[in-house]
């Protein structure tokens, strides 16, 4: 079949070229009679290349359609049925694509999977290369990434630029310029990731009606073969969410419309409530709704929103400073308590000062300065002194919300409103900042932070909003939403 269609192409190309030269003369147009110069194919000979033909135009479709989609989604869910208070996304990676449950961290800019331990990666990651870890825990065999198993999977030579300038975790030894890059990589609540990192390709979900998935190639990998944390005990790794040029968040949004958004349910929802991880514009934030059936958190095909154009919406810029990298910073201007705008240093909001304020979703309690956290209990707890106190760790002010006939007591809660730059204000709901600690006890949700240093707004303050971190333009849109899908 090669051969005939080989000769059919010879006799078009050679009566081309004499009739266009003959047309060029006489300024005329060229005509051309076609002839079958083969004996006729058989029906099925023509269903057969019709059916290659066919699957080599759907392999350009998806290709296209992989360039071409503006969003695509993660299921994201509460991670309270593990007794964590982390909230996980599921990510398939490799080639074939391989499932994980990782923890959703907006802190974090390196995305990392438990790994398969092999002779390699043992000797790369020993002991001799990095300072100990306490009590590592060795990558569960139950579910582990294995590299030799995944066909796009490169790992990252140590002595090569990536590793020794773009990655801050690496490793300085380098046994051999041939060995993979090792990396140890720290926490700031004392739990610890070590192994070797390397690229592969990520599977996604287009956004769409029809179910169609694509590779998001060249994502940072870490194959960790070692970990300590309890965070670590239940999730299959991290998926690095924050600000950096090799994180999860910023490979995906520089693909899809330079933003990324999540919706988080109620810390306490079952293990089946779940909402979306959107790479791309999400519909919620545009000034037009959704069609009717619409989940409130999957991407849909839509126009990129209009800044803060959607009912309820509200933004302010989002501030991108090395000093707290990968973190994202936003400007507080103060915190009210049942309207009552609080006596805060102003310093204690600023990072020129020492001071400042992120969102994270790695971190489930809210942690402010020493002297905010002090103003804001001493106004809630004010409003909350008719109630008996009782003790608990690790929280300060609890309370007895049993009555005596063994109901929940009906008080009322003041209202905590934090307020952002441009006049935006956060107004999180009461079992926010009042948390349900154990049956009939209430607690003040938040801890004290050091002064100076950073007030940490943490998941569950964030809990029943839909945030959007557009890294293109430098702003945080937010608006209440019950998350469900």
């Amino acid at each position: 079949m090669a051969g005939r269609r080989r000769v059919v192409v010879l006799v078009v190309a050679a009566a081309l070229l004499v009739a266009v030269a003959s047309a060029g003369a006489s300024g005329k147009s060229a005509r051309f009679e076609l002839l079958r110069l083969a004996p006729a194919a058989s029906l099925a000979d023509l269903a057969r290349m019709d059916r290659e033909r066919m699957a080599f135009i759907s392999s350009r479709g998806r290709r296209r359609a992989a360039e071409t989609a503006s969003a695509f989604a993660m299921p994201l869910s509460s991670g309270a049925y593990t007794g964590t208070g982390q909230y996980f996304v599921r990510f398939r990676v490799g080639t074939p694509a391989q499932p994980f449950l990782l923890v959703a961290d907006t802190g974090s800019d390196l995305t990392w999977v438990k790994c398969h331990r092999t002779a390699a990666a043992s000797a790369s990651a020993s002991p001799r290369n990095a300072s100990s870890l306490p009590a590592p825990a060795l990558a569960s065999p139950r579910r582990t990434f294995r590299p030799d198993k995944s066909r796009t999977w490169a790992p990252i030579p140590c002595s090569s630029a990536t590793c020794r300038e773009s990655l801050p975790f690496s490793l300085a030894a380098c046994a051999t310029p041939a060995n993979p890059c090792a990396y140890d990589y720290r926490y700031k609540d004392g739990s610890a990731a070590r192994g070797t990192v390397g690229v592969d390709s990520a599977t996604i979900a287009l956004s769409g009606r029809a179910a169609r998935k694509a590779k998001l190639r060249g994502v940072v990998l870490g194959c960790t073969t070692s970990y300590n944390g309890q965070s670590f005990l239940a999730s299959d790794g991290v998926l690095s969410l924050g600000y950096s040029n090799i994180s999860f968040a910023s490979r995906a949004a520089s693909r899809f419309g330079g933003r990324f958004s999540y919706c988080l349910v109620d810390h306490l929802a079952p293990r089946n409530a779940t909402s979306y991880l959107t790479f791309g514009p999400n519909p919620a934030f545009s000034s037009r709704r959704p069609s009717e059936g619409t989940a409130s958190c999957k991407p849909k095909p839509a126009p990129a929103p209009a800044p803060a154009g959607a009912p309820g919406a509200r933004q302010t810029p989002l501030v991108l400073d090395h000093r707290t990298r990968p973190f994202y910073a936003v400007t507080v201007k103060g915190v009210s308590v049942a309207g009552e705008l609080l006596k805060i240093p102003r310093a204690v909001w600023d990072v020129e000062q020492g001071g400042g304020a992120i969102l994270d979703s790695g971190t489930s309690l809210t942690v402010l300065a020493k002297p905010a956290y002090r103003a804001v209990v001493a106004a809630l707890s004010k409003r909350l002194a008719g109630l008996p106190r009782v003790t608990m760790d690790p929280f300060d002010y609890c309370y007895n919300w049993t009555s005596p006939s063994g109901s929940d007591v009906a008080a009322p809660l003041p209202m905590l409103a934090v307020h952002f730059a441009g006049s935006a204000r956060l107004e999180p709901p009461a079992k926010s900042y009042v948390i349900d600690a154990a049956p009939g006890v209430k607690c003040i949700g938040l801890q004290e932070g050091p002064w100076p240093g950073l007030s940490v707004i943490g998941n569950i303050l964030q809990q029943e909003h839909l945030w959007e971190y557009d890294l293109k333009n430098r702003r945080l849109r937010f608006k209440r939403s019950r998350c469900m899908h």
